[in-house]
């Protein structure tokens, strides 16, 4: 409790202008030592001469400390740095008083006033001296004092290059936790052995689970600026596997002002760890394609139309329109961009399966841009609802697409998904029955308006995707369940998914597929492990994964490219164009419109049979409506 107390006040109190004051007292105290060794540790000496001469060095240090700045340093942080600006000033002090009173005793202004030459050099040597070892002797002290209030974080450092020697720094400055590092990690066998600032660096490969527990290192920082997807992955893994938390320091341009802080150094997040390089894209098209337009968003609530929302928001566009039957989140919304200060936006509670309402808001509104992100897309669930599935995902995108038409839409941007590839479900195939439809507009002449769609793959973070899922499992204790141990699937972010979705909305003559690379697929199962071990737990003591079986329609393995489809490339290395498969244009559109007919009579065998006709290559896994595919063989 006292010692608590103590270190408020110190906080509170300790200011510059304390250790301003401690350092004069310190350079009077030196002066007078430099007098005691000049006559051999006694006071065989005119102690009156110290009346003149002692303010007279007062005046001089507070002048040259005050230019240099020594004193405003944080003592309990004191460095080389610091330890610099005190031998400056003190420099400086010496320079000042040999240069008067040599000029002094030239021009004779004061007779009686002079400093020996000896006195002037020894009082310089003890004040370096005593000011440096002065705030080593207080940092030493104050940790001592604060160590024991605060439990000690023993830390490795990867990475002895200049990140990792500014991240040790930011350590050191923190206040609010107590660090230790032990060392650093680097694979430079250069640097293997050698300190930094008194810290040794060891060897990568020799850090394994019983130099950790002899350390009792509690946290692995990795400092490497620019490093690979694949050299994160392979680090986290094997650091993970030694039951040490692993945090990683942000890129230099996350830095705030340029400078590190101990509160930028975060967890590793599955995220990071996807085996991907991220997809960076900086179109300026993108601008001019936007500013002074009218931009329509449907499904604007929901993961992908929220972020396409935020983007298209920060341009200078004419007027952003927000749909979205989902009122809560659309509030949300529209909230979170009234705080940002966003202006020219009005959120609008509709349907896109109402026709008649989705006219008015056009005819209202007058979009030149439409971003079409309104579907259904939960497997299971459409699996057991084809015809909300065909309502929404078909019907919704066929009304937005015949009003963009209507209206003279410059461009409609389409959001798709790599389950409508050779689809083995209901939402997979109903999904690939719009991108035909819109290929259907496409091929017309009759109008203006150029059709674009974006195929991707899982997004981490939307809504029902497995990270989020697997974040509350693992709140709750567990297991974490994964459908198949060799299931596996794209992955990219969010922001990423939205980038593409704007550049498709600047590329081409319209009738495109944009997918691009989105690197290797991942194990799920490999996810649940890394995601257990992130939390700062075993896998499998801790939290187990528990093997489910595959869901009605779901397969192993998603793909990006249906049969018959190709890719050429784009100006983006990563971005690629997807061929379409040569369809017959009239007879696909006839049926697509028969198919919503249809679906009114809510007989899900028959809309599912119908879909089986438009899609060929739709073979239902796992689902009661295999026996449609085994019919149409029979």
């Amino acid at each position: 409790m006292i010692r608590s107390l103590f270190l408020k006040a110190f906080d509170k109190y300790a200011s510059r202008w304390v250790v301003l004051i401690i350092d004069i007292i310190l350079i009077s105290i030196s002066f007078i030592l430099a007098y005691t060794v000049r006559f051999n540790a006694s006071l065989n000496f005119d102690v009156s001469n110290l009346y003149v001469q002692l303010p007279f060095i007062i005046a001089i240090a507070l002048v040259s400390f005050l230019i240099v700045g020594s004193y405003k340093g944080i003592v309990r942080h004191t460095g080389t740095r610091d330890a610099f600006n005190v031998f400056i000033g003190v420099t400086l002090l010496s320079i000042i008083t040999t240069s008067i009173v040599l000029l002094n005793n030239l021009l004779d202004f004061f007779p009686s006033f002079t400093i020996p030459k000896s006195i002037i050099i020894i009082h310089y040597l003890i004040s370096v001296l005593i000011l440096i070892i002065s705030r080593f002797i207080f940092k030493a002290f104050y940790e001592i004092i604060s160590t024991e209030l605060k439990s000690i974080t023993n830390v490795l450092i990867y990475g002895a290059g200049d990140s990792g020697l500014i991240t040790y720094g930011a350590l050191n400055r923190d206040t609010k936790n107590k660090y230790q590092v032990i060392g650093f990690i680097d694979d430079d066998s250069k640097k293997i052995g050698k300190k930094l600032d008194r810290i040794k660096i060891y060897d990568g490969k020799k850090v394994n689970k019983a130099f950790i527990k002899e350390k009792q290192i509690i946290e692995v920082i990795i400092s490497i600026q620019n490093i690979k997807s694949e050299k994160l992955l392979y680090l986290t893994d094997n650091l993970l596997s030694l039951g040490v938390q692993v945090k990683i320091v942000p890129p230099l341009s996350k830095w705030i002002g340029g400078d590190l802080e101990a509160n930028q150094i975060k967890q590793v997040k599955i995220e990071d760890l996807l085996d991907r390089k991220p997809i960076s894209i900086d179109n300026p098209i993108v601008k001019r394609d936007v500013n002074d337009k009218v931009v329509l968003v449907t499904g604007a609530a929901g993961s992908i139309g929220s972020e396409i929302s935020r983007q298209l928001s920060i341009y200078n566009h004419k007027h952003l329109v927000l749909i979205d039957q989902a009122e809560s989140p659309l509030y949300d919304l529209q909230q979170e961009l009234i705080q940002k200060g966003r202006k020219n936006f009005t959120a609008v509670v509709a349907d896109v399966r109402d026709e008649k309402r989705i006219n008015q808001i056009f005819e209202e509104f007058k979009p030149q841009k439409v971003f079409h992100a309104a579907a259904y897309k939960h497997v299971p669930l459409m699996e057991m609802s084809p015809y909300e599935a065909v309502k929404i995902n078909i019907g919704g995108t066929k009304n937005i697409a015949d009003l963009s038409i209507k209206h003279n839409v410059e461009r409609f941007v389409m959001v798709s998904t790599d389950k409508a590839v050779n689809p083995t479900n209901v939402m997979g195939a109903t999904k690939r029955v719009a991108e035909m439809y819109i290929s259907c507009l496409s091929s017309s002449n009759n109008h203006t308006t150029k059709f674009t769609t974006t195929r991707f793959g899982n997004v981490l973070g939307s809504n029902g995707s497995v990270i989020p899922l697997f974040r509350r499992q693992i709140e709750n204790g567990g297991p974490l369940t994964v459908t198949h141990k060799d299931i596996t699937r794209y992955f990219m972010t969010i922001p990423e998914a939205c980038r593409l979705v704007l550049e498709a909305g600047t590329m081409g003559n319209g009738g495109e597929i944009y997918i691009f690379d989105m690197g290797k697929s991942v194990k799920i199962y490999d996810i649940a492990k890394r995601m257990i071990h992130l939390s700062g737990l075993q896998f499998p003591d801790d939290i187990d994964i528990k093997i489910t079986g595959l869901r009605p329609g779901e397969k192993l393995y998603e793909e990006l490219l249906a049969d018959g489809e190709n890719t050429t490339p784009t100006y983006h290395e990563k971005i690629m164009i997807a061929r379409n498969q040569l369809i017959d244009y009239l007879s696909i559109r006839a049926k697509i419109k028969e198919l919503c007919l249809s679906n009114k009579n809510h007989d899900n065998n028959k809309t599912v049979e119908l879909i089986k006709e438009i899609v060929p290559e739709y073979k239902s896994n796992n689902s009661i409506y295999e026996r449609l595919d085994t019919a149409a063989k029979n």
